[in-house]
């Protein structure tokens, strides 16, 4: 547990607004070698990576006895530190969503991205409700003595076209804040790709900011002079992994 300590402290210390650390998403224990091979800092799952690898759906489609054997697979696979997403929380209250991440600590997580939307109804939860959850959750990591980092991911802007994020920002904002008072440690904007409208999160957010980056977005260079202290790639490594391997097996079928 003393080892599992000092990756979560470790790891931490990595979100540093202007020099982020940058998460090459893996599924697996192969993936984590090969991605720790790279000279990677600290690896993260992506949740539809790892559904899609094992034949499931995104979206708590896995069962979470699985996820959670994928997981000792890659922490047993790798010395660097392993956070995991948990997508909601896999409960429906915020004892169920905590009890969830002190199996994934357990299991030898230092930290895990908890989304706000809800896996039951679609829409995102009202934020005392996340709050709630996050709260549950920085709870249950604590009682294991791991500070373990906790990445309150909101899907404001996910859920609406790119035209319409700029009148969300207010929203995003509220949530990270109540996010940071329930003991969050980082805030995941997914969806957000435009600079300007990255720079007002980066300015006034109360955690450090993640992104997930794509085609859409400025360079890795450019989001760090943004003061982004996390940039994801979340299921863009499987898709290129999956895409070579089906034009492979193409050349190889001729």
């Amino acid at each position: 547990m003393s080892d599992q300590v000092t990756k979560a402290q470790t790891f931490k210390a990595l979100h540093v607004p202007g020099n982020p650390v940058i998460l090459f998403n893996v599924w697996d224990a192969g993936t984590a070698k090969a991605v720790g091979a790279s000279g990677a800092k600290a690896l993260a799952t992506g949740s539809w990576s790892v559904a899609a690898a094992h034949g499931f759906e995104d979206g708590e489609h896995m069962p979470f006895d699985l996820a959670l054997a994928n997981l000792e697979r890659i922490t047993a696979a790798t010395d660097l530190p392993v956070t995991i997403d948990l997508e909601s929380g896999y409960g429906s209250n915020p004892e169920e969503a905590g009890a969830s991440v002190a199996r994934a600590v357990q299991a030898g997580a230092i930290g895990c991205n908890l989304e706000d939307s809800a896996r039951e109804t679609g829409p995102l939860r009202p934020i005392s409700e996340q709050a709630a959850r996050l709260k549950g959750a920085r709870n249950a990591a604590d009682r294991l003595g791991v500070p373990a980092f906790l990445n309150a991911r909101t899907d404001v802007f996910l859920a609406a076209p790119a035209d319409a994020h700029e009148g969300l920002v207010a929203e995003a904002l509220e949530r990270g804040r109540a996010y940071a008072d329930a003991g969050a440690d980082g805030f995941f904007v997914p969806g957000l790709v435009n600079e300007r409208l990255i720079a007002r999160i980066v300015e006034s957010s109360p955690l450090p900011v993640n992104v997930m980056f794509n085609a859409a977005m400025p360079p890795a260079a450019r989001l760090a002079e943004l003061g982004v202290a996390r940039i994801s790639h979340g299921p863009g490594p499987y898709r290129a992994m999956m895409k070579a391997l089906e034009s492979a097996a193409r050349e190889a079928l001729l």
